[in-house]
């Protein structure tokens, strides 16, 4: 499941963001690739001991966990690193695919939040490459896209402005992907079920259908 979702950060933390960004230290992204993967990184992104980096990262896992459709897309157990990231001048991302493990945790769950706004810049699409075809995003400031971590990806040449982004992964507590996006689309159907009906044994039902499959797929 691929699921761009609006305001996972509201206006005043994108603007938080970015003023402690535009005051960060940089280093090459190459530096964090890995080894097949820094052939084709061409961006910055903040150094891990830049005094900003540790209040932005608790920033951006909090916005993720209480945003209840990222929540229940993801269902994270644990968040590995969260980078930040900016391109200009040409630079970009060439295809591939993320890593495993990343931080001694395994990588379920892929996002990354836009915070500039996609007029302020030309290219940088986030490209997933899929069976279907290429499908590229480019969302407003504070939204985010989610996706499995096994998907192939790339983002486009930034040839002119500036973007800057946070990427992340989680560990999901459930870690097949298709078992995932059964269990969103039947809380988002019990959801509506109590939205249009209050408790009624529909949904008593599928809350019992819910419960037990996460109960079975789970990984505590």
């Amino acid at each position: 499941m691929i699921l761009p979702i609006a305001n996972i950060l509201t206006p005043d933390e994108v603007g938080l963001m970015m003023e402690r960004l535009g005051s960060g230290r940089f280093q090459s992204g190459a530096a964090t690739a890995g080894w097949h993967a820094r052939l084709v990184k061409d961006n910055e992104q903040l150094r891990g001991d830049d005094p900003a980096h540790a209040d932005l990262r608790a920033l951006v896992e909090a916005a993720v966990r209480r945003h209840p459709v990222a929540a229940m897309a993801t269902r994270p157990k644990a968040f590995g690193p969260i980078l930040f990231a900016r391109a200009s001048g040409g630079q970009n991302y060439g295809s591939h695919v993320d890593d495993a493990l990343m931080g001694g945790l395994r990588t379920d769950v892929s996002f990354t939040l836009f915070l500039t706004d996609p007029d302020s810049y030309v290219g940088g699409e986030l490209v997933m490459e899929t069976a279907a075809g290429d499908v590229g995003f480019k969302l407003p400031a504070g939204a985010g896209l989610f996706y499995p971590s096994t998907t192939l990806h790339r983002v486009t040449p930034v040839t002119a402005g500036r973007r800057l982004v946070a990427a992340g992964w989680i560990r999901s507590f459930v870690r097949d992907a298709a078992e995932r996006e059964l269990l969103f689309d039947l809380d988002t159907a019990r959801q509506g079920v109590f939205n249009r009906d209050g408790k009624s044994a529909e949904f008593d039902l599928l809350s019992k259908c819910l419960s037990n499959l996460i109960r079975k797929w789970a990984e505590d």
